[in-house]
């Protein structure tokens, strides 16, 4: 199963960060150098959440922004009876 979030389709993006070394010029250097370049993942934070899509319960998976937005619809939850 893919890393997408259902309602507003975020998935996985890819990126990097750069390895410097060096004092900068401003501050009396020679100037930054760039040492390396790491590529890395960045993943939506996906949750299985249960919501009411069509007049039906189903298990989605959502980012936490849709979630916090409130732009899914959870079912009302039945009391325990005790």
């Amino acid at each position: 199963m893919a890393r997408v979030c259902e309602i507003c389709s975020k998935k996985t993006t890819s990126g990097g960060t750069l390895s410097r070394r060096g004092l900068p010029k401003k501050k009396g250097g020679i100037g930054l150098r760039i040492t390396g370049h790491s590529l890395r993942k960045y993943h939506p934070n996906l949750q299985r959440v249960r919501a009411i899509v069509d007049g039906e319960v189903r298990r989605l998976r959502v980012c936490t922004r849709c979630i916090k937005s409130g732009r899914l619809k959870k079912p009302a939850r039945v009391a325990a009876s005790a």
